[in-house]
């Protein structure tokens, strides 16, 4: 083949669907549709290495758990291995009464009859035919005129009808795709559909399925909608037919495609866990459930422990759910930006005062919780953190609220472990870099508290007497002043010649209950203007705010 200047001239637009009324645009998703998950069909024959019967096992019950009711479960005539796990999961009993496995077939008489003879002593089952109808199969990959195809789907109809009747135990139904649905010609598929549907006689109480594929992704999903409104509008006896979709992700907008569709009067949604699927993937079960749950949807399917999930997704499939996947990447609850942090930081101290329920924290469409993640990782800390992040995770891990300007003081030392750490600090990374900041329950201090005892003096003062190690030596010192941190401030200047003026003061418990701890912190100013902070924990409120003064001496250099 010549190379073109311009390969682009090899690809023209895909045709827009002539429906000048269309309503879908109007209209929003209310009520979720029925899901059917592909995930041991499609799912499995898109990856490298396909599912043994324990890990096909292993999915199965995981998606019944979180509450998928209906599940295509394999291919039975694409070999023993298949059909042993499907039968085997008929006979076992596993199969809930309340879901229905689904069987795919190709319109041919013997592969049709062998899904049929796999599912025998199922209570109820969907046996899912298809065939090929656009031109681009018609006429490339089969040579086939409309009608030739056409009779493959009117045979294979009848060989279901038949294989159906000779198992009355069952309560069969039936799913119809016109493969290829989204690149062949709508008044095609819909006269391949109805004649699908004269010979398995659908009935309002007993519908067909009729699946409308987007097998390749070959334009907006605006365009897609528009073909599934106008299928609808144009489909004889409506009412007998459930109408489902099967999005793949060739232009990256499955799940768009299906939300669309589903707006144009679709019922159903088929699809993988995390996109799986061939080539680019299958609509994302997940994505499309929890877009519809961040909507005030209740999709009907249970994602609360969402890694639980996606461990066994990953293990079944040996594939890695992507970090950056919507609702379950492992970083997409994560802000590494200063802005971002702050910002979802204030939207959690937001949500402890509103009087209403609804979730307002910027950044987060959805409330990590509600899918089994903690809030300690919504927050980490590397070197393009701002002062809110490490904040936050300090308040989470150590319950330390620490003033904003504190926030800003301590800044600089976290920013300068990132950068000679050259990675992202956890939380132990944090606090070790607060603790020496501020000579927090390190021994490197200079000054220790030892013992204390506080009393009144007849004019009112407050006299504090007690034991400060100074280098190792423990020294009895006391000091006055008009309050307990006057009177240590007293102290350390007479006995120390440390000089420090108290420009704020704060404090809160650590947790809650008799047991909690208290932290007090500090801002002074030394008589150079320097501003030094300081902050003491303690079991008692007090003696926090002692500490808090000798934790800010020792970051200050003495007057003598």
């Amino acid at each position: 083949m010549s190379m073109l200047r311009d390969p682009s001239t090899k690809y023209s637009a895909f045709p827009q669907v002539n429906l000048p009324d269309r309503q879908w645009p109007t209209r929003t998703i209310i009520a979720p549709p029925r899901w059917l998950s592909t995930d041991l069909r499609d799912g499995n024959q898109a990856i490298v290495d396909p599912m043994d019967a324990h890990k096909k096992n292993r999915f199965f019950d995981l998606l019944v758990e979180i509450g998928v009711k209906e599940i295509e479960v394999g291919f039975p005539s694409a070999g023993a291995t298949e059909f042993d796990f499907i039968s085997g999961l008929v006979r076992s009993g596993r199969i809930p009464q309340d879901v229905l496995v689904q069987v795919l077939t190709q319109s041919r008489e013997d592969l049709i009859r062998t899904s049929f003879a796999s599912l025998e002593g199922a209570h109820a089952a969907i046996v899912h035919l298809y065939n090929a109808v656009s031109p681009a199969w018609r006429e490339v990959v089969f040579g086939m005129t409309r009608d030739q195809v056409r009779e493959i789907a009117v045979h294979g109809a009848k060989v279901m009808r038949d294989e159906a009747g000779k198992q009355p135990g069952t309560d069969w139904h039936f799913q119809y795709s016109p493969e290829t649905f989204s690149t062949a010609e709508l008044d095609f598929s819909l006269e391949v559909c109805e004649a699908v549907m004269e010979v398995l006689a659908p009935t309002p109480d007993h519908p067909i399925i009729l699946n409308l594929p987007a097998t390749v992704e070959a334009a907006t999903p605006n365009i897609y909608a528009d073909q599934v409104e106008y299928f609808i509008r144009n489909l004889p006896n409506r009412d007998s037919a459930v109408i489902s979709l099967h999005t793949h992700n060739d232009r990256g907008t499955g799940v768009a495609a299906a939300e669309l569709a589903l707006m144009a009067g679709a019922d159903r949604v088929e699809g993988c866990l995390f996109g799986n699927g061939e080539r680019t993937g299958n609509c994302c079960l997940v994505t499309m459930a929890l877009n519809m749950y961040t909507q005030g949807v209740d999709p009907g399917i249970d994602f609360s422990d969402i890694d639980r999930v996606i461990e066994t997704v990953e293990y079944c499939n040996q594939i890695p759910v992507h970090q950056r996947h919507p609702y379950g990447g492992e970083l997409v609850y994560t802000a590494f930006s200063g802005s971002h942090q702050d910002a979802i930081k204030k939207g959690f101290m937001a949500l402890e005062t509103q009087n209403d329920p609804h979730w307002r924290v910027p950044y987060l469409p959805i409330d990590p919780a509600d899918l089994g993640r903690s809030y300690e990782a919504v927050i980490r800390v590397n070197s393009q953190s701002g002062k809110g992040g490490f904040a936050w995770v300090l308040e989470q891990d150590q319950g330390l609220k620490l003033p904003k300007k504190m926030q800003a003081d301590f800044s600089p030392h976290v920013q300068r472990m990132a950068d000679q750490l050259g990675r992202e600090l956890n939380a132990a990374d944090i606090w070790e870099a607060f603790r020496k900041a501020y000579h927090v329950k390190t021994t490197d201090k200079h000054f220790q508290l030892v013992d204390y005892e506080e009393s009144r003096a007849s004019d009112g003062t407050r006299i504090f007497t007690g034991r400060i190690e100074v280098g190792g030596t423990a020294q009895s010192v006391s000091g006055r002043g008009n309050g307990l941190i006057s009177s240590v401030m007293g102290t350390l200047r007479d006995a120390f010649g440390v000089e420090l003026e108290v420009v704020d003061y704060s404090e809160h418990a650590l947790g809650a209950g008799t047991d909690a701890n208290a932290a007090a912190y500090l801002e002074c100013r030394t008589p150079d203007g320097h501003t030094i902070w300081g902050c003491g924990i303690d079991e008692d409120v007090a003696t926090a705010s002692v500490r808090a003064v000798l934790s800010a001496a020792n970051s200050a250099r003495p007057a003598k």
